[in-house]
């Protein structure tokens, strides 16, 4: 007789599954993944739907379209003058002028004509009137003079040429001519020419219907509170606008938890309702991830592909159901983005009509060494700067996890499957994201202050754009000595002297005052260890503890610095834990996994910690001085010295240098 199962055991068998992870079916190269997907695909445009014409804007036209009436329909005047006969015209000249005689009628737009042209007669007509009979030119009113008397008339200072100012019916547009091809992307001039041939509605190619979904228990609709452990659902906006782009038409069936049962009849309805469909999520053949095993049991073909040599990218899953392109993306949003823009878009565009996507490409020198994992494909986002030798290409280097990436990048590069790293200096190519905007006003690179936001927007209002990159002080310094960019915010302590910053100035670099920020320990309110003590007797009291959990702060910041004078080379618990923001510090002590750390006294309002003061810091700026009289920088010294800027700057908890 069996013995019933006791809670623990199952907890334990959840773990043992969990860390018994599946291997993916089989990595492959990027191309390799590509022809499986494609060879099970029909890739030729939708059949056509018929759309009013004011919603065509944007859309592919199905089929050639002929011209069914002239454009214009009649001959008709291209100016204010007279139509009259050229040949009456020979000979005018300012001393010997040429007499009309003018018919009783006005030729307005609309007015059909009712007078013919006789010999030595004229007839007032408008831009745009009907020619009327008899005539084969327009003399312009600028050229003539009016003779007042019992019958009006006209004397012609000049001579008119057959034809002169008239645009004849179908000289626009030929009945018959093919006026627009299928295939056309159609914009406000097409628009213009099919309402000019009197279209009211036109054939485009339909858009293929795409269905978005995204699994995870960790998913919250955005707009609902967050809770403990979860994330916003960010995948699926970022799906639909790229299916939107791609020219397709997204459905959205929102997000949905890790349950098989649940998730599998979500997925099988939007392959009875869509054309396509997109998962994010659930690829990595982890614990709870369910996707592959969804997918893996939906129809013939299935699974084309489980595991692509890219990075980011290598979970992603592709399959055919019954002719229906299905696309698995990876839950981490740089890598879904990459993969969809790689693998899923190209589908839909062709699916839409559209063609292939051109890339555009710059060649660009790239300052650090980038460290890759042999035998994957890496794409590496970059944010592009000028430098004085041409673009330089820094990686942004925020992960495949962070919304942000791909938004703030101006492109991305490649590094081969075979290599290890991207040297130092080396000179790669560089694809471009979008339409590449121009490069910006102002290079900042160095470390990040929430007040340095309120001196970039008072950039923008006076015109001028800038670019931040969030290096650290460290790799501030360095890109300024390397002339990367044109200022370096920095908060670095000289250990031999105490003094923020001064230490850093070398010839080509000065140092402009910023502002300052009070740092201290952070930790819960109600922590006896801490509260109502001194920074000082807190860390000891820290240290003493074995149990008390630090967080730390990322070599190259000036907070490590800080951070490791007051230890004077103690290692506590938690020292290896080395995140790379004051935000990051106080989220892990706020949410219990750590009891404190280093952080400026703002952040800690932010979270609700408790504040221990340690030092002022100064937040300082080092000014490339070759680039000095440039109008940015100078716009950006001012913006330093305005006084809105500063009470802006006060208003956030930090003290702008000088009072």
């Amino acid at each position: 007789m069996n013995k019933p199962r006791k809670p623990k055991d199952a907890l334990l068998d959840a773990v043992r599954n969990a860390a018994r992870q599946e291997q993916f079916l089989e990595v492959v190269s990027a191309g390799e993944a590509r022809a499986r997907f494609e060879k099970h695909l029909d890739l030729a445009p939708l059949p056509a739907e018929t759309v009013p014409l004011a919603a065509a804007l944007g859309r592919v036209l199905a089929h050639d379209i002929a011209a069914v009436v002239d454009a214009p329909p009649f001959d008709r005047s291209g100016v204010d003058g007279f139509a009259l006969r050229s040949a009456d015209t020979q000979g005018a000249t300012d001393t010997a002028p040429r007499r009309f005689r003018l018919n009783q009628e006005v030729i307005a737009c609309g007015h059909v004509p009712g007078i013919e042209i006789a010999p030595g007669t004229a007839t007032t007509i408008a831009t745009g009137g009907v020619v009327p009979r008899g005539a084969d030119a327009i003399a312009m009113v600028e050229h003539t003079e009016l003779i007042d008397g019992d019958e009006p008339a006209i004397e012609l200072r000049r001579a008119a040429a057959p034809g002169q100012f008239i645009s004849y019916a179908g000289s626009d547009i030929a009945r018959g001519e093919t006026l627009l091809r299928r295939g056309v992307r159609i914009g406000s001039r097409e628009i213009g020419m099919l309402a000019a041939c009197g279209l009211s509605s036109i054939d485009v190619v339909r858009k293929p219907k795409v269905a978005v979904l995204s699994t995870g228990d960790e998913l919250v609709p955005p707009g609902e509170k967050l809770r403990p452990a979860g994330v916003y659902d960010s995948n699926g906006a970022i799906a639909a606008a790229a299916v939107t782009e791609a020219g397709g038409e997204p459905v959205a069936f929102g997000a949905f938890p890790d349950d098989e049962a649940v998730l599998e009849k979500a997925v099988r309805d939007a392959l009875s309702k869509c054309d396509m469909v997109v998962l994010s999520g659930g690829t990595s053949k982890g614990a709870g991830d369910l996707s592959h095993r969804i997918v893996s049991k939906l129809g013939a073909p299935g699974i084309l592909v489980h595991g692509v040599a890219l990075k980011p990218g290598k979970p992603l899953c592709l399959a055919v159901i019954e002719g229906k392109p299905l696309a698995v993306l990876p839950g981490f949003p740089t890598s879904a983005i990459f993969t969809f823009h790689a693998f899923v878009a190209p589908v839909i565009r062709a699916r839409a009509g559209l063609p292939p996507e051109a890339a555009e490409s710059i060649e660009a020198r790239v300052p650090v060494r980038i460290a890759s994992e042999m035998g994957r494909k890496e794409f590496v986002l970059v944010a592009l700067i000028g430098g004085e030798d041409g673009p330089v290409a820094f990686p942004t280097a925020k992960g495949s996890g962070a919304v942000t990436s791909f938004s703030q990048a101006d492109g991305f590069l490649e590094i081969d499957a075979l290599a290890s790293a991207l040297d130092a200096n080396s000179v790669e190519r560089v694809t471009l994201i979008g339409s590449a905007a121009r490069a910006p006003d102002l290079v900042i690179m160095g470390s990040h202050d929430v007040a340095l936001d309120a001196v970039v927007g008072a950039l923008a209002e006076r015109g001028f754009s800038a670019r931040t990159l969030a290096v650290g002080s460290q790799g501030g310094v360095a890109a300024a000595g390397r002339g990367e960019c044109d200022v370096a915010p920095v908060h670095l302590i000289d250990p031999a002297s105490g003094e923020y910053n001064k230490h850093l100035v070398t010839p080509g670099l000065s140092l402009i005052p910023g502002w300052r920020r009070m740092q201290g320990v952070v930790f819960r309110k109600g922590d006896k260890r801490f509260e109502g003590r001194k920074f000082d007797e807190a860390i000891k009291a820290a240290l003493a503890d074995t149990t008390c959990l630090m967080v730390n702060r990322n070599a190259g910041s000036g907070t490590r610095v800080l951070i490791d004078k007051l230890l004077s080379g103690a290692r506590p618990s938690g020292y290896a834990n080395q995140p790379k923001s004051h935000n990051a510090v106080a989220a892990a002590i706020a949410q219990g996994r750590a009891d404190w750390g280093l952080a400026i006294e703002p952040v800690a309002g932010m979270y609700g910690l408790g504040f221990l003061p340690v030092a002022p810091e100064h937040y300082d700026f080092l000014l490339v001085e070759s680039r000095r009289a440039r109008p940015a920088v100078q716009a950006f010294l001012a913006a330093l010295r305005d006084e809105t800027t500063r009470e802006r700057i006060r208003a956030l908890g930090m003290q702008p240098a000088g009072g």
